[in-house]
């Protein structure tokens, strides 16, 4: 065993033990309230801070609390928010909700707050915390989420702001409890950490570097979860497809998604998210002959155009790009391919916006996620000169939307009348007659059916193309 390794287990054992003393801390707490407390998480960001949730969720009940939904926040004793930094309006979003809970709080002393997540590893944002929002009782960052027991422990004994923010760390510790959301499918991490450094990108300053956990450690996690009755997983990266190369034994990712492949009852493996630059024509051979892996990729262009690329220090063209998606398209037709873009990157052109525009018309992905430049100190492009005017970036904004949306609606068009596998997901939110799941392209489905179909996977017709989901019926 490696002494990170070592150390990991060490740091699991630790926490088990904080879990044990803030357990009999709540126990006490609520029997002085005469019911058991409750916390309310706010996840907000991506699908690795959903996973992280997930976490804090296990743990959070293991100690004695009752999780109610975000939508009773302001009942709940212990609030957590998830915090995302990638676009600022998520920063705004967090200050915004943090003035409502200070006159919350103001009424009910007792509340307790915590921030974690990437916006706590901003240090102008934790010394804004520490100055203007006294009232948050514990602040911690993405490295050292585990820690919870740990600085609930502090906090309950101490009786003061416990700031715990960590630069870094070579530590996974993965062996804690954690709630799934879904009891059908899961997120697994396989990596943390993004080695980059897109000029735009806060990520890598707030995630840390690049590292692997063990294939095996995985393979172990997703045949527990598969014995627990899940079907379909997410491998979650911020760049899954260099996986392992940090490893003691470096192994690809297209290997780890072959092994990840071989466990039995996985029904579903989805992965994300993928870098052009690192998508080998190893992974391409292994999604082309295994069943299980969905056909469906997620591959952020950000620009069409190959000199703003390199501004944004994406390591790959415009003209690789397109290669590499015929090459996707080749060895699997059917494969459903989405993305992400940005528009008004500094220095951006009409020239630049209209090759972005160009590679929309020619791949007519399924669905793209379509962003405004968001200026994040600390990364090089907040320094770039010719940052772009606001009227020019929304009608560029709008004009790649239209786009967008057209290419879609014809995608989606050509799945019309088909009959096609849907793991049912839940009842439907605005009709409680119907249900709603997702194909293996991960377009969304709406069709007749009841609770007893909730993580089935049922074959449905698709009657009608509605924009980015579909109508259907049982086949």
């Amino acid at each position: 065993m490696s002494d990170i390794e070592l150390r990991s287990k060490e740091e699991t054992a630790r926490q088990y033990e904080f879990m044990s003393k803030v357990e009999l801390i709540v126990r006490e707490m609520s029997g002085k309230a005469g019911r058991k407390l409750t916390a309310c998480i706010k996840t907000f960001g991506c699908q690795m801070n959903a996973r992280d949730s997930e976490k804090l969720t296990g743990i959070l009940r293991k100690v004695g609390y009752d999780i109610i939904p975000e939508d009773r926040e302001e009942e709940a004793d212990f609030i957590i928010y998830n915090t995302c930094t990638v676009r600022e309006n998520a920063n705004l979003k967090v200050y915004g909700r943090l003035g409502k809970l200070g006159h919350i709080k103001e009424s009910r002393p007792e509340l307790m707050i915590a921030l974690c997540g990437c916006m706590m590893q901003e240090p102008d944002v934790v010394e804004k915390i520490r100055r203007s929002y006294k009232f948050v009782d514990i602040v911690f960052g993405t490295h050292n989420i585990f820690e919870l027991p740990e600085l609930l422990c502090k906090r309950f004994e101490e009786q003061r702001q416990v700031i715990e923010i960590w630069d870094d760390t070579d530590k996974v510790v993965e062996d804690l409890p954690a709630e799934r959301k879904y009891s059908f499918k899961s997120g697994v991490n396989i990596m943390f950490g993004c080695n980059n450094f897109c000029s735009y990108c806060i990520v890598p300053y707030v995630r840390g570097r690049e590292r692997s956990r063990k294939p095996e450690d995985i393979i172990a996690e997703i045949e527990r979860l598969s014995a627990d009755g899940v079907k379909e997983i997410m491998l979650l990266g911020q760049n899954v497809n260099s996986y392992g190369k940090n490893l003691e034994n470096p192994i690809s990712f297209a290997k780890l998604l072959e092994e990840v492949c071989k466990v039995e009852g996985i029904e579903r493996v989805r992965f994300m998210t993928s870098h052009p630059k690192d998508l080998s024509d190893e992974l391409i051979e292994v999604m082309a002959k295994n069943s299980k892996i969905c056909n469906h990729l997620h591959l952020p262009l950000q620009s069409g155009s190959s000199r703003v690329l390199k501004e944004m220090n994406r390591h790959y063209t415009k003209e690789g790009y397109l290669e590499l998606v015929d090459k996707l398209r080749a060895a699997i037709p059917d494969i459903a391919l989405t993305t992400d873009i940005i528009v008004g990157f500094p220095g951006e052109t009409e020239e630049d916006f209209l090759e972005t525009m160009d590679v929309v018309e020619r791949v007519e992905y399924d669905s793209a996620f379509t962003f405004i430049y968001s200026k994040r100190t600390g990364t090089p492009a907040a320094k770039m000169e010719d940052q772009i005017p606001e009227d020019v970036i929304k009608d560029r904004f709008d004009r790649l939307l239209k786009l967008v949306q057209e290419k879609a609606t014809k995608k989606n068009k050509e799945l019309e009348g088909k009959t096609l596998p849907v793991l049912v997901e839940t009842i439907n939110p605005q009709d409680s007659s119907l249900v709603s799941g997702r194909l293996e392209n991960n377009s969304m489905v709406h069709f007749p059916g009841d609770v007893s179909l909730i993580g089935q996977v049922v074959d449905v017709k698709l009657c009608e193309a509605k924009g980015f989901y579909y109508l259907g019926s049982r086949a």
